[in-house]
């Protein structure tokens, strides 16, 4: 019983650990696209569900690309977070 315990408390201090040692989440991220060189896809904010294959990028960034074409996520709506009307 004593083993199971010291293993229990074991996993909540790595856990803990891995938490504290996680980079921040970015405040904005885009979407590439399939391939070496393909344009970006989407811009979400960041910590978006429904953001897959992205990387976190500024926030001037995630502006140009917005206003150079790329859609913007249906449901975080970066577009209205950064006050980009289309």
């Amino acid at each position: 019983m004593d083993a199971a315990i010291a293993t229990a408390e074991q996993r909540a201090a790595e856990q803990q650990r891995d938490e504290e040692q996680r980079p921040p989440t970015p405040d904005w991220v885009v979407e590439r696209g399939i391939g070496q060189g393909a344009p970006h896809t989407e811009a979400h904010v960041g910590g978006c569900h429904m953001a897959k294959n992205a990387r976190g990028v500024t926030r001037e960034q995630a502006l140009q690309a917005l206003v150079a074409g790329v859609r913007a996520c249906i449901h975080c709506r970066p577009d209205t977070e950064l006050g980009v009307l289309e």
